[in-house]
């Protein structure tokens, strides 16, 4: 059954924020903001004041550093976080769309300092129950208030799943921040309390090896371990790195390409950031994307 009001979470304002959805055969989905302000109890009463006063409310605001959860309004009716996006009211898209507004600043990432407790572990339960996966469709996230985001209107309305401010078409936030997004879903194991995930796909390590190998130099299009490869080739695109023309099931000169910048984006060079998926890199990108890997 899913979950409207989350049984650990506070109380705040008055529990009516927004209303009825306007795409509920969309996908749910899950938008995470910051607050741009500090952290702890005189911060989580000060924002949660602001945001009423404002009718800015989302649907929940959490403390990363003391695990405080407060609940503005049941999760199957609209937040008021987003700007709308032309004509498109962007609070409502999606069966559910559950906005999450994180104490603290986009400029440091609450995963490198936050101690994520049951409160975050059930408000996770709450959006699991909502059968809302655990992945970014839209890829990366800001690194910078100047860092070019990507804000796919495409994905935006039709795939479910998580995104940050910095996704959402028509706003120009540039929140949550280069926060860890595998880190999200690590800290809350499915039933660590209650909930399930959507099945995962399985992608195995040697093929894809095998089939980044076979000629590195062939021209996309040649003949490789197709259902593999096009799993990671459409986690590349999400990420911004292989244009959506090229996944098409071969890891041929541009994927092998794409996956070498995804390597450096995660901090290797050299021969490391060869474009050849080894397992560290290659289950980061399956954290982040929703599909576990066979070594």
């Amino acid at each position: 059954m899913s979950t409207n009001w989350i049984e650990k979470a506070q109380r705040l304002g008055d529990g009516s924020i927004g209303g009825a959805m306007d795409h509920p055969s969309v996908p749910g989905r899950v938008v995470w903001h910051t607050t741009e302000s500090g952290t702890g109890d005189d911060a989580f009463t000060a924002v949660a004041a602001h945001l009423v006063r404002v009718a800015a409310e989302p649907h929940l605001l959490y403390d990363p550093t003391t695990d405080r959860l407060g609940q503005f309004g049941p999760l199957n009716q609209s937040a008021r976080a987003l700007r709308n996006d032309g004509s498109t009211r962007s609070n409502r898209v999606g069966k559910v769309c559950i906005q999450i507004e994180v104490l603290g600043r986009a400029g440091k990432p609450f995963t490198k300092t936050w101690k994520p407790g049951p409160n975050y572990r059930a408000m996770m339960a709450a959006i699991r129950s909502w059968k809302i996966p655990d992945t970014f469709p839209a890829g990366r996230l800001a690194t910078s208030g100047a860092d070019a985001t990507n804000r796919p209107r495409a994905v935006w309305m039709s795939k479910g799943g998580h995104y940050g401010h910095a996704n959402i078409p028509g706003n120009d936030h540039w929140d949550p921040g280069d926060i860890d997004r595998s880190a999200l879903f690590e800290a809350a194991p499915v039933g660590k309390p209650g909930g399930t995930a959507p099945a995962k796909a399985v992608v195995d390590l040697s093929n894809l090896i095998a089939a980044a190998r076979r000629d590195p130099g062939l021209p996309q299009g040649g003949k490789t371990h197709k259902a593999d490869v096009l799993v990671v080739e459409k986690a590349l695109v999400a990420e911004g790195l292989l244009p959506s023309q090229w996944a098409d099931g071969s890891f041929g000169t541009r994927t092998v390409a794409a996956y070498a910048a995804l390597q450096r984006r995660y901090g290797y060079s050299g021969g490391d950031a060869n474009g050849i998926p080894g397992q560290t890199t290659l289950r980061k990108l399956g954290r982040e994307h929703g599909f576990t890997v066979k070594a």
